[in-house]
């Protein structure tokens, strides 16, 4: 995109990769490793893209890395399972289990954390509001919150001392 290679850009990418293959490395062989990897780089940076395009908040391209490779790897992990893992699951689940229960089951599992993130997400939004507030007044927030809030120095859009 930006015609040469940027340090965040390669620490994104080793970090997609390092996000889809965690919860994966136990039970997928190493092509599979590779492949999940490749297509989780692949996948984020048209993630981080979306964001620029649509302009919402993502603090250190949070959702764009971690949210994008985690549900990768949920999605497509039941393509990469060693067989000997699903023969072990088939004999703890009585003999019967195949990939389509394996997928089944992640896609319950991506829905729980969904609907905890968002809940909590929630309830952390409503005791911030009613405390403290989740939002400061836009001078202040031109200032930077280092300055109008803890009086030191940081990056602020405007010096303090020149507006009114």
């Amino acid at each position: 995109m930006f015609r040469k290679a940027t340090s965040l850009g390669f620490v994104s990418g080793i970090l997609a990769g390092l996000v889809v293959i965690t919860p994966a490395a136990g039970v997928v062989q190493p092509a599979g490793a590779i492949l999940l990897g490749a297509l989780s780089s692949i996948l984020c940076y048209y993630a981080l893209q979306a964001k620029i395009k649509f302009g919402y908040d993502d603090s250190l391209d949070y959702f764009g890395i971690h949210g994008i490779s985690s549900g990768l790897v949920v999605l497509l992990l039941f393509f990469f399972i060693r067989p000997s893992w699903m023969r072990s699951a088939a004999e703890a689940a009585g003999g019967k289990w195949s990939a389509v229960d394996q997928f089944l089951i992640q896609l319950q599992g991506i829905g729980a954390t969904i609907a905890l993130a968002a809940v909590g997400t929630l309830v952390i939004y409503f005791i911030v509001e009613k405390s403290v507030g989740f939002r400061i007044d836009e001078q202040k927030e031109m200032e930077g919150l280092d300055k109008s809030l803890h009086g030191e120095h940081g990056y602020g859009l405007v010096h303090s001392d020149l507006v009114g």
